[in-house]
């Protein structure tokens, strides 16, 4: 299998973000970027795809989508809280 180098410019707060979380992770920064770059490439992908569903399956989901949303106060609390690398 043919390889190639990728480079780039990266402010220097994303490439400490990115070492602490190959670090983390126990991986290198170019397996940690590469592993990251190509999930983000699949769910790209898959956003894409059309998907078909009986009228009896649409309706399912759409009352999924329609009901109210629960309240939930551990996920408030979460989303109150400035994420760490802003």
């Amino acid at each position: 299998m043919a390889t190639a180098a990728i480079s780039l410019r990266i402010k220097e707060r994303q490439l400490d973000l990115i070492n602490q979380a190959a670090e983390i992770s126990g991986k290198s920064r170019s397996s940690f970027m590469l592993d990251a770059s190509c999930e983000n490439a699949i769910n790209i992908l898959l956003d894409q795809r059309l998907f078909r569903v009986d009228e009896e399956k649409f309706q399912q989901f759409q009352d999924v989508l329609d009901a109210p949303v629960e309240d939930n106060p551990a996920l408030r609390a979460v989303l109150s809280h400035k994420a760490p690398w802003e």
